[in-house]
């Protein structure tokens, strides 16, 4: 048995508990901590993608209790992916707040990342529904505190709103364990897929409302329409460094979405039927349409991010809403790419907003380091948009590539080529009034005897920079590595819909036994 499957669950549990109750008065070790376990997190998940390279489905039984009765853990491709993901993620958003000092805004900042990484890497490592529920909880919980951080009245408004969705969210979850835990015994995911067969069409009704409960939940946390309103909002006022980690929180839903209703409750199952299908699609539709309007409509700068966060996940789960092998392959590319640029976004306006000090689109004079600015602001909104040269452009390409079913194509083609064009309009208008009219606008004289002595700005370092080119770093080498990239997704989607081979590795039976 592999123990390093564990270790991105196990060593932020270790280190948050240190970080709270040892290091809470001293930030120089709790960020030296942070930062050690944040690295440490990076290697383990490399290692974890390159053991599960082989397409050998690992399981992780916790106190040697066989599967369905004890707590499994399962590392495939996908899993790998999204745990390696978190984990560059987090470490070049932990830099960011270490580095410009948000971290030493508000309390516990480094032992809740910690929590938070914690649950993120176990809702995807983890191999039943209940599980997939604590951890929920566990990034949830986490989440409020880093929502709030910095305090602020707006950021209190927020956040209570998002957590009043949460809990809603989160007792919905609940329900729908108990229905479906009453319909088939189980809440493993693997034996879950394997009962789910034997359940003739005409006794499905328990398991019919369950897939719904569970698909409802997973679209609240995947911010899809009639659930995304709590996005926008949320994102807006969060600190930007912690926006920048919520670019991953969205996914946990897409992943469940994928990871759920592709094993258990698949469009071939005669229980379920395409009941996700037909109601995801037109639901990312209507969220790619909400989004474009919403960035070009934006009077402020995090808002405009907030909302292409938002038409970026309908992008994604446009493509998740097929549930092929060869859509997920394009849902994958793009979920990494989206996260990313989401994450650049909020980098640079965190930037930008620090010496700007008012983040409405009108424009003001420039700051220091506006052509800077003006320079990482437009590569991350040319990734955002899904233009060339940056791996949007390749997601997109993908995606509408995967979708030429007749019956979606014209809809599919049409939300994203449409919200693309609208959302590059928006980004143009914002870049236009932060940084190309602002140069045109003299600069106050701060010698001036009305005014008294002003405070310069201070221009940002290299290594407050960093974090951001690293970010955008990662769009280019998507676009130059696509090619291996797209084989080893590929190869992913094509274990994710591996039925009997999931079945056999986590309960231990060989594909011939299976009905």
């Amino acid at each position: 048995m592999n123990h390093w499957i564990i270790a991105p669950v196990i060593l932020p549990a270790l280190l948050a508990p240190l970080i709270a109750f040892i290091m809470r008065h001293d930030l120089t070790l709790a960020r030296t901590t942070s930062l050690a376990g944040a690295v440490g997190i990076v290697a383990i998940a490399v290692g974890l993608t390159v053991a599960s390279a082989d397409g050998e489905t690992q399981v992780y039984y916790l106190g040697n209790w066989p599967a369905p009765f004890g707590i499994v853990l399962v590392l495939d491709r996908l899993s790998a992916l999204m745990v390696v993901l978190t984990s560059v993620l987090a470490l070049i958003v932990l830099v960011h707040a270490v580095v410009t000092g948000w971290d030493a805004r508000g309390r516990h900042f480094h032992a809740l990342f910690q929590f938070q990484i914690m649950g993120i890497c176990g809702a995807f490592l983890t191999g039943d529904i209940f599980n997939l529920f604590v951890f929920f909880e566990v990034l949830l919980i986490a989440s409020y505190g880093l929502m709030i951080h910095g305090g602020g009245r707006e950021r209190m408004q927020a956040g209570v709103q998002y957590i009043v969705m949460n809990l809603a969210g989160s007792t919905l979850f609940l329900f729908a364990l108990g229905v479906l835990y009453a319909s088939t015994g189980t809440l493993n995911i693997a034996d879950l897929a394997l009962r789910l067969r034997e359940i003739p069409i005409e006794d499905a009704s328990l398991v019919r409302v369950a897939a719904m409960l569970l698909m409802i939940v997973f679209a609240l946390k995947a911010a899809l329409f009639p659930l995304q309103f709590w996005l926008p909002g949320t994102y807006a006022n969060a600190p930007a460094p912690v926006a920048a980690l919520f670019a991953i929180m969205t996914k946990v839903g897409a992943y469940a979405i994928i990871r759920v209703h592709t094993l258990a409750f698949g469009p071939d199952i005669a229980a379920t039927g395409p009941l996700a299908a037909t109601w995801l699609f037109p639901g990312a539709i209507v969220t790619i349409v909400i989004g474009a309007f919403g960035v070009l409509g934006a009077r402020a700068l995090l808002p405009l991010i907030a909302f292409s966060v938002l038409g970026s996940m309908g992008t994604l789960m446009v493509a998740v809403a097929s549930f092929t092998p060869e859509a997920t392959l394009a849902a994958l590319y793009y979920l990494v790419h989206s996260t990313f640029a989401g994450a650049a976004l909020f980098l640079v306006a965190d930037l930008l907003l620090s010496r700007r000090k008012d983040q409405t689109l009108i424009p003001l004079p420039a700051t220091v380091q506006n052509g800077l600015f003006a320079g990482l602001f437009f590569a991350a909104a040319i990734g955002m948009a899904g233009m060339p040269p940056l791996s949007g452009f390749l997601g997109k390409l993908l995606i509408l590539d995967a979708l030429r079913d007749p019956g979606q194509m014209p809809w599919a083609w049409g939300a994203v080529l449409g919200g693309s064009l609208v959302t590059i309009v928006g980004f143009a208008r914002a870049g236009s009034a932060l940084f190309w009219k602002s140069t045109s606008i003299p600069v106050a004289d701060p010698t001036g005897s009305d005014r008294g002595p002003a405070t310069p700005v201070r221009a940002a370092s290299a290594l407050e920079i960093a974090p951001t080119l690293t970010a955008l770093a990662v769009l280019a080498g998507l676009s130059v590595f696509a090619g291996p990239v797209a084989s080893y997704l590929t190869q992913a989607s094509e274990q994710v819909f591996d039925r009997d081979g999931y079945i056999g590795a986590v309960l231990g039976t060989a594909a011939e036994d299976q009905p």
